[in-house]
C-alpha cells in the first residue's frame, strides 16, 4: 500500500507519470496548492500568461505543435469563465487539452460564494469529459481518466474541476496505470466490411476525389495519405483544417474547398463521381447548400467520430475509423487508377480561375506569404482568424517539414498569437511564423509579455488594412458599403455615413511597431513589395519576438467567395 499523501502531491505526480513537461498556470486562490506544490519540481516548467484566455490558446498551439496534451491550470471564477472560449475552439478543432480549475470547498459549493461558478455546467457542451471532484478517493482515476479521454479516439478538451479541500486532504497515493470507463470505447479498430464497399466505389469512379479533412493532421496519417495518393493517383481536395494533409506542391493537389476555396477544387466537386472523404464533419464552410453539394457523387465518409457521419451530408458508405488506421488498411489494397483524363479536366478549371492577386497594386497580402514560403522552406505557421487567415489558407505551401495550425470551427480571433507562442515552447528549435490582422492582434496583444518572459521567439506578420476585414468584405460585396462597426480608425467626429477612407480619417492605433518595442520586442513596418525579404532577413536575426506590421491595402477582398448559403459551385470571382 502506498501511504497517504496530499490531493496536491497526487495531482504532481499524476503529472509526472503522464510525461507532463509544461503547464500554463494562472494563479489564483483556489489554486495555490497546487502552484506551491509545483515549486518543487523544477522538471515541470511552469508557463504564466497575462490573460487566461492566452493561456488556454498558448496550450492549444503546444499541443497542436507537438501531439501531447496541454496542460492548463487555472483559478475559480473568472479564471474559469476566461478558458470558455479556448474550451470551445479545442472541442471543435479536437485539441486535446487537460483542464484544472480550481473551486472554493466542498462546504461552499452552492452558497454563491467569493469566485465561485459552476464551471461544468457552464461548459457540458463544449468538453469531451468534465467533472468536479468531491472525493478524494477519486482523484488519482479522474486524473488518469482525464488524460485517457483527451487523447484518445476523437481528441479534445476535459474539465477537472478540484475544489480547494480535495487539494488538501490526505488520501491514496496510487496514480492508476490503466483505466477502464464505462461508455466510453473509442474506436480502435476499422470495419473492413465498409471500407472493402467504400474502395470499391472508389475503384469504380471515372472521376474520383479525395476530400481530406483535420482527422489525417489529428492522426498524425501524412505521410500514409501521400503514399495512397501517389498509389491510386486520385486528386486530393483538402478543408482548411485539412490543409498540409500531403505536401501543398504535389502534383495531385488541387487546393482548399469551401467558401474560400479554390475554384478547380470547387468545381471538381461540383462533377466528381466518387468523393472519398476522410476526417472532416462536412461543416457549413466546405458544403454551402447541401442539396447541391456533390450532386453526382457517391459519398464515402471516414470519421472517428460517429455523430459526424450522415449528420450534414448524407453518406452513402459510412466508415468509424481513425484516419491512419484506415489509411493503412486501404495501403493494403491500393493501386493505380486512370484519372489522367479527369486530373486534365481540373487543371483546365484551375487555368481558368487561378488563385492569383493583382500585381500592379502595390503590396498584396499574397506577396508577403508568398515571402513567408520563400523563407521558411520548415516551420510552424499560426494564424489568427479572418482575411488574413484565408490569404494564408490560399497561399502558404506545406511540405513534410512544416506545419498549419489555425482556429477552424469556432473562428476565434485572438487565437493567433498565444497558439504560436504555445507552438514555439513546444518546439523552441523550429521558427514558428504568426500571421494576424489588426483586429485579431489587438484580442490578445498582453501576450507580448509572456513571449519575452518565455524567450518565445516567435515572428508575428500583422496584415493591418485599418479595418475588421473579413466582416468588412461582406459590407462591400452584401451591404451597400456601409462600413459600420469595422473601421479601427473610426472615432466619435467621424460622420455617420462612410464609405471609406479619405483624407480626413484619423492616425490608426494603435502604432504596433511601437506597441512591440514598449515590450522589449521588435517592431518592423513594411510599406512596399521590396521590403518584405528585407524585413523577413532582419526579424530572423533578431534574439527576441519580432512584429512586422505590413500596411495592406483597405479594399483587398479574399477571393473566390461564396455566399453563406449558396452552392459552392457559385463563387464571386471578381
Amino acid at each position: 500500500m502506498a501511504m497517504n499523501i496530499t490531493g496536491r502531491k497526487l495531482f504532481v505526480k499524476a503529472l509526472s507519470e503522464e510525461g507532463v513537461d509544461t503547464v500554463f498556470a494562472y494563479p489564483g486562490g483556489m489554486v495555490t496548492d497546487i502552484l506551491d506544490e509545483l515549486y518543487k519540481h523544477e522538471e515541470i516548467e511552469l508557463v504564466l500568461p497575462r490573460h487566461e484566455q492566452g493561456l488556454i490558446h498558448e496550450a492549444e498551439g503546444y499541443a497542436k505543435a507537438t501531439g501531447k496534451v496541454g496542460v492548463c491550470i487555472v483559478t475559480s471564477g473568472p479564471g474559469a469563465t476566461n478558458i470558455i472560449t479556448g474550451l470551445a475552439d479545442a472541442h471543435y478543432d479536437s485539441i486535446p487539452l487537460v483542464c484544472v480549475t480550481g473551486q472554493v470547498p466542498l462546504g461552499l459549493i452552492g452558497n454563491d460564494a467569493f469566485q465561485e461558478v459552476d464551471i461544468v455546467g457552464m461548459t457540458r457542451s463544449i468538453t469531451k469529459y468534465g467533472v468536479t471532484v468531491r472525493d478524494r478517493r477519486d482523484l488519482g482515476r479522474i486524473l488518469k481518466m482525464a488524460f485517457h479521454i483527451a487523447k484518445t479516439g476523437k481528441p479534445g478538451p476535459v474539465l477537472i474541476d478540484l475544489p480547494k479541500d480535495i487539494q488538501t486532504s490526505a488520501g491514496p497515493g496510487e496514480y492508476p496505470k490503466s483505466v477502464s470507463i464505462r461508455g466510453y470505447k473509442p474506436n480502435e479498430n476499422v470495419h473492413v466490411g465498409q471500407l472493402k464497399k467504400g474502395y470499391k466505389l472508389l475503384k469504380s469512379a471515372k472521376r474520383p476525389l479525395f476530400l481530406i479533412g483535420g482527422g489525417v493532421n489529428s492522426a498524425h496519417a501524412n505521410d500514409k495519405m501521400l503514399e495512397l495518393v501517389e498509389k491510386t493517383k486520385i486528386p486530393v481536395i483538402t478543408t482548411v483544417m485539412g490543409k498540409g494533409a500531403i505536401p501543398t506542391g504535389h502534383p495531385y493537389y488541387i487546393g482548399n474547398s469551401g467558401m474560400h476555396g479554390k475554384y478547380a477544387a470547387n468545381i471538381a466537386v461540383g462533377n466528381c463521381d466518387v468523393l472519398f472523404s476522410i476526417g472532416t464533419r462536412f461543416n457549413d464552410r466546405i458544403t454551402g447548400d447541401l442539396n447541391e453539394f456533390a450532386p453526382y457523387a457517391q459519398i464515402v465518409h471516414v470519421d472517428i467520430d460517429a455523430a459526424a457521419i450522415s449528420r450534414n451530408v448524407v453518406v452513402d458508405v459510412p466508415i468509424v475509423a481513425d484516419a491512419g488506421l484506415a489509411l493503412d488498411k486501404l495501403l493494403e489494397w491500393a493501386e493505380p487508377q486512370d484519372t489522367e483524363d479527369w486530373l486534365a479536366q481540373i487543371r483546365e478549371w484551375d487555368k481558368e480561375n487561378p488563385l492569383e492577386m493583382r500585381r500592379d497594386r502595390g503590396m498584396t497580402p499574397q506577396m508577403v506569404m508568398e515571402q513567408v514560403n520563400a523563407q521558411f522552406p520548415e516551420g510552424i505557421i499560426v494564424t489568427d482568424v479572418g482575411q488574413h487567415q484565408m490569404w494564408a489558407a490560399q497561399y502558404i505551401e506545406l511540405n513534410e517539414k512544416k506545419q498549419f495550425i489555425t482556429s477552424g470551427g469556432l473562428g476565434t480571433m485572438g487565437f493567433g498569437f498565444p497558439a504560436a507562442i504555445g507552438a514555439k515552447i513546444g518546439c523552441p528549435d523550429k521558427p514558428v511564423i504568426c500571421i494576424s490582422g489588426d483586429g485579431g492582434m489587438q484580442m490578445n496583444i498582453q501576450e507580448f509579455a509572456t513571449a519575452m518572459a518565455q524567450e518565445a521567439n516567435v515572428i508575428v506578420c500583422v496584415l493591418n488594412n485599418y479595418y475588421l476585414g473579413m466582416v468588412r468584405q461582406m459590407q462591400q460585396l452584401f451591404y451597400g458599403k456601409r462600413y459600420w462597426a469595422t473601421c479601427l480608425r473610426r472615432r466619435k467626429g467621424c460622420p455617420q455615413e462612410c464609405k471609406g477612407p479619405n483624407p480626413a480619417c484619423p492616425p490608426y492605433e494603435p502604432d504596433f511597431v511601437k506597441l512591440a518595442e514598449s515590450y522589449g520586442a521588435c517592431g518592423i513596418r513594411v510599406t512596399e513589395e521590396e521590403e518584405i525579404a528585407p524585413a523577413f532577413e532582419k526579424a530572423k536575426a533578431q534574439n527576441v519576438p519580432v512584429l512586422i506590421e505590413f500596411m495592406v491595402a483597405t479594399e483587398e477582398i479574399v477571393l473566390p467567395m461564396v455566399k453563406g448559403g449558396n452552392p459552392m459551385t457559385e463563387m464571386i470571382l471578381k
